[in-house]
C-alpha cells in the first residue's frame, strides 16, 4: 500500500518539468485506495480508504497519510473490528518515499508512462518496504494522475497485523481469511503556487482531430438537450464553447461538481474520449447523467464537430 502511494506521488513529481518544479498536493476528492480480502475460500470483498492526504516536495519527497479511520469495508461493525483490532486504534499509516525525478519529467499533457517503485509503509509501528510498477498520466500542466499498474500484494504478516487479523475470524467465527492482500490506487495530484492556478486555467494547443464533423454534428443531438455551443450560454449543463483545450469545471457562470472542478483535467482529445466513454468512471461523482457513448467512431466525430464549431 506504502509502496503504492510512494509510486504515485513519484510519478507525479517526476512528471514535472523543470519549469514546474514546485510541489505536489493529493487530491483527495480524485483519488482511491482500495484493497481486497477472501474469507471463507470463496467469498471475495473490496474494501478503501476514503480520507487520503498527501504531498511531494520539489526535490522528488514523497509523503502520503492514510486516515486509517476512514476505512470502508460496507459494514459497520466490521469497521469498528479493523479500527479496533488490525489497525491497533492508530490514527494514521504513513507512506513515505523518495524518487528520481529525471524517470519520468518532460511528460506531455496527456502523455504516459510506468515507473517502478519503492516504499515504505508505517503502521502502528511496524515498517514494511514494498515495490510496484505504477502507470502515471498529465491530465495537465497542473494535475497527474499516477495508478497502479498491476495490483500489489501485501503480507499482513510484514504488515504487523496477523493478530489483528486472527481477532477478526474469532470473532466472526470464520474459517479463514488470506493473509496476503490485493491492493490497487489512483491518486491525483495538482501542482502547489501560483503557477498552478494559473496553468488551470490557460487554454492548452491541442491538435486537430481527424473525424467525420458531419456526421458528429449527429453525434451531439444527444448532447444538445443539456449543453449549447453559444459562449456563456449554460443550461442543464454548461456551454461547450472553446472546450478543446480548457480545463475542466472552470467556466465561469456554471455552477460544476467539486469532482469535475477540482480533477485538474485539460479537455484534448485523449480526455474527451475516456469522459465521454464512461463519464462517471472517468470523474467518480460528478453531475453529468449521460451514460456515455458506446461507439469510438462517434466519439472521434463528436470531438472533431466540437472542435470545429466552437474554437473560434
Amino acid at each position: 500500500m506504502k509502496l503504492l502511494l510512494k509510486a504515485v506521488t513519484i510519478a507525479s513529481a517526476i512528471v514535472a518539468t523543470p519549469a514546474l518544479a514546485d510541489g505536489w498536493t493529493l487530491v483527495p476528492e480524485g483519488s482511491h485506495l482500495a484493497y481486497g480480502t477472501i474469507k471463507k475460500d470463496t467469498v471475495g470483498e473490496v474494501n478503501s480508504f476514503t480520507n487520503l492526504s498527501g504531498h511531494v516536495s520539489p526535490d522528488g519527497k514523497a509523503e502520503i497519510q492514510i486516515d486509517l479511520s476512514s476505512v470502508e469495508t460496507n459494514i459497520d461493525i466490521r469497521n469498528e473490528r479493523m479500527i479496533e483490532y488490525v489497525f491497533r486504534k492508530a490514527g494514521t499509516a504513513e507512506l513515505t518515499a523518495t524518487f528520481d525525478m529525471a524517470e519520468v519529467s518532460g511528460l506531455g499533457v496527456g502523455e504516459t508512462t510506468t515507473v517502478d517503485t519503492e516504499a515504505a509503509l508505517s503502521l502502528a509501528g511496524t515498517d514494511v518496504a514494498f515495490e510496484a510498477e505504477m502507470f502515471v498520466v498529465r491530465l495537465s500542466e497542473s494535475s497527474v494522475m499516477v495508478s497502479t499498474n498491476d495490483m500489489v500484494f501485501i503480507s499482513t504478516e510484514d504488515a504487523g497485523v496477523n493478530a489483528g487479523v486472527d481477532k477478526l475470524l474469532e470473532l466472526a467465527s470464520l474459517p479463514g481469511i488470506t493473509r496476503t492482500v490485493p491492493v490497487t490506487a489512483r491518486l491525483i495530484f495538482n501542482m502547489d503556487g501560483e503557477q498552478a492556478a494559473v496553468s488551470s486555467t490557460a487554454p492548452v494547443a491541442v491538435a486537430a482531430v481527424e473525424g467525420d464533423i458531419k456526421a458528429g454534428k449527429k453525434v451531439f443531438r444527444k448532447c444538445s438537450a443539456c449543453h449549447k455551443l453559444e459562449q456563456d450560454r449554460h443550461t442543464v449543463g454548461p456551454s461547450l464553447h472553446g472546450i478543446i483545450g480548457a480545463t475542466a469545471g472552470q467556466a465561469d457562470g456554471f455552477r460544476y461538481s467539486a469532482q469535475l472542478q477540482e480533477s485538474g483535467i485539460v479537455w484534448t482529445a485523449d480526455t474527451l474520449t475516456a469522459f465521454l466513454s464512461d463519464p462517471r468512471g472517468t470523474i467518480p461523482g460528478n453531475k453529468m447523467q449521460f451514460p456515455g457513448l458506446k461507439k469510438d467512431e462517434d466519439i472521434t466525430n463528436l470531438i472533431a464537430y466540437l472542435q470545429a464549431e466552437t474554437q473560434g
